[in-house]
């Protein structure tokens, strides 16, 4: 298996899961960024996996994001190559064709909260504290903080998250629509694995057409989206999957994806 700096990555069945694992914060560097980018290439390739859980290692951090010793010196062509490296990782990982479920087992701050808002799913381990505080430090979120964040939770809480740095965390942010579910200290993974095996129960292929209209929705305006829609359907009548899920009904089994 590839090595893949400061990321752990096991697989089971058909979900993957990625372990963050640059201690003692698991914060990103150019190397794991660049690594993260290449992962979900190679899963995308990976007809077998069909779901990517992400977690920090340990008890203490999901991820805290990057490492402000990159910016100290203030020198503006690291910050461009570390901007751009976020947003490539983060957008690659937001594309990912399978579910992503990011299980956020204590602080996700700025880009390591950043990483599980580019997931499809979010659960939050009851101790989990997570922010955007960039602006605190006079910086800001450039990993798609302001738009991931703003499309989940609504203009007013991105304002209090961003602008005024609040932190939050995990019931206010289940009750916000931040994170969809809160699952107790250590158990974050285990909700997180059973949330994975529903997904290998649905046809891998008509999971990302459908993902991809989800979040067409955030850029495309409704009535481009259904036509879309339609058309994806519709496409989905070439695929082997398709064939297979209207037999396996009628025949009164279980289906045997193909994830083509």
């Amino acid at each position: 298996m590839t090595d893949y700096t400061n990321l752990k990555l096991s697989i089971d069945g058909h979900t993957a899961t990625l372990t963050l694992n640059n201690p003692p914060a698991h914060t990103w560097t150019m190397d794991s960024l660049k690594a993260l980018k290449q992962l979900v290439t190679d899963l995308n390739a990976n007809d077998e996996v069909y779901a990517l859980i992400i977690h920090g290692d340990g008890e203490k951090f999901f991820s805290a994001g990057a490492d402000l010793n990159n910016f100290a010196d203030g020198d503006k062509g690291r910050a461009i190559s570390m901007a751009i490296a976020f947003g490539e990782a983060f957008e690659a990982l937001s594309a990912y064709r399978g579910v992503s479920i990011a299980v956020i087992n204590g602080y996700a701050m700025g880009g390591g909260l950043e990483c599980a808002l580019a997931c499809d799913i979010r659960i939050a381990e009851d101790h989990a504290q997570m922010a955007l505080p960039e602006a605190g430090v006079g910086l800001l979120p450039c990993a798609g903080g302001t738009q991931n964040l703003t499309a989940l939770v609504g203009e007013g809480w991105a304002k209090r998250m961003i602008l005024c740095g609040e932190r939050v965390d995990a019931q206010t942010a289940l009750r916000i629509g931040l994170v969809e579910e809160v699952a107790a200290k250590g158990e974050g993974l285990q909700v997180a694995q059973a949330l994975a095996q529903k997904v290998a129960k649905q046809s891998p292929v008509a999971v990302s057409y459908s993902k991809a209209l989800i979040q067409a929705a955030r850029h495309t305006p409704p009535a481009k989206n259904l036509i879309h829609e339609r058309e994806a359907f519709v496409k989905l009548f070439d695929t082997e999957d398709q064939r297979e899920g209207v037999q396996a009904f009628l025949e009164k089994r279980k289906p045997v994806w193909q994830n083509k």
